[in-house]
């Protein structure tokens, strides 16, 4: 037990990209290169690796980005070399990163005010929540012709 050598967990280095030139840089940027969001797909796939199995590994995958860098898929190379051999370990799996749901919007930009239901004439005691019965008036006066579309036109049409 005390002369067992673990393999240490070494995380994979990260990608190098290149800083976008912004008009405030006067055309210099400040460096050549930062530190990316992950791999692009195309880098992954030079490896020869799918995106599950670089997923796996603890590799972060871009799937915006649409550069490959040689250098990026060197160093990937070589550290995978290393997980191949055994001399590392590769960290946790990485999962996509989870998206915040934003919370639903005010009444006003539903159309739940008095106005908005007005408007969209829902505005009778019994139907305040019901989308049916103005289908129904609708098919209704369509089929009467009453040029019920023509009516209420915004924009200025």
């Amino acid at each position: 037990m005390m002369g067992e050598k673990s393999t240490p967990v070494v995380p994979p280095p990260p990608p190098l990209v290149k800083i976008p030139l912004l008009r405030r840089f006067g055309g210099v940027p400040p460096r050549e290169l930062k530190i990316g969001r992950g791999y692009s797909i195309g880098e992954i796939k030079k490896a020869n690796l799918s995106i599950q199995e670089a997923r796996r590994l603890g590799i972060y995958v871009d799937q915006r980005r649409k550069t490959v860098y040689e250098d990026n898929v060197k160093r990937l190379m070589e550290w995978l070399e290393r997980v191949r051999n055994g001399e590392i370990k590769p960290p946790e799996p990485t999962l996509p990163k989870i998206i915040k749901v934003k919370r639903k919007k005010g009444r006003a930009f539903r159309g739940l005010t008095s106005a908005g239901r007005r408007s969209r004439g829902l505005l009778r005691v019994g139907l305040r929540e019901t989308h049916k019965y103005k289908w129904k008036r609708k098919h209704r006066e369509r089929m009467l012709k009453k040029r019920h579309e023509a009516r209420r036109a915004k924009g200025g049409h």
